[in-house]
């Protein structure tokens, strides 16, 4: 697959010949699912957390007699069924991370690339560098190349001056190479690779 290679003014740069092993793949829904869903489940806090009925500050006094009441049997009342009292069978803090397999995850890889290949959702550009930090600047020359809605990977080291420009503009992530992830590419319309970047993943594909 061949695509234009273009600069952020808009001019042809040349083109680029994609990998078939990594663009060209018939993308799977199941195997992107396992991979989002594994990359969300990672970046979960699990800091959920209630009180047990051992931790309320209650007395542990029986609130009334046992008999001759009319009323239930009650003791302590931190009891669950009690305002005030513990939560039976409460979240507690825990981790939701969950394995998955590395060549799953290269999988996932490929096929969000080729879905975007697919889809002719992807864009090369010549190089991601602005002349100063100007997000004003870099968000016009992007609109003139109908990117609004994009993640940006770079080789690398992304310029930093491209990179402040950047971060200010809406539904635009600018990354390095090696942060490239599969819940990233599919949550932006177009995926904007670099040359640098197309050598990388060629480069770690191999």
């Amino acid at each position: 697959m061949e695509l234009e290679v273009k600069t952020l003014d808009g001019a042809v740069a040349g083109t680029v010949a994609l990998s078939d092993e990594i663009f060209g793949l018939d993308p799977r829904a199941d195997i992107l699912q396992r991979v989002v869903r594994w990359q969300l489940a990672k970046r979960q806090a699990g800091t959920h957390k209630t009180l047990t009925r051992t931790e309320i500050t209650k007395t542990g006094k029986k609130m009334y007699r046992q008999k001759g009441t009319g009323g239930a049997r009650h003791g302590n009342k931190a009891a669950p069924q009690f305002r005030g009292g513990g939560k039976a069978f409460g979240p507690v803090v825990r981790s939701h991370e969950h394995d998955l397999p590395k060549k799953v995850r290269a999988l996932g890889l490929k096929l969000a690339l080729s879905a975007k290949a697919k889809g002719a959702n992807i864009f090369v550009l010549d190089e991601a560098i602005a002349a100063d930090p100007k997000t004003k600047a870099l968000k016009t020359k992007l609109a003139a190349l109908g990117l609004t809605n994009a993640l940006i990977i770079d080789g690398a080291n992304p310029q930093d001056q491209f990179r402040l420009a950047a971060r200010a503009i809406p539904q635009i992530d600018v990354l390095p190479v090696q942060g490239i992830n599969v819940y990233d590419i599919l949550r932006r319309d177009t995926l904007v690779l670099t040359k640098a970047a197309v050598s990388a993943l060629e480069e770690r594909f191999k």
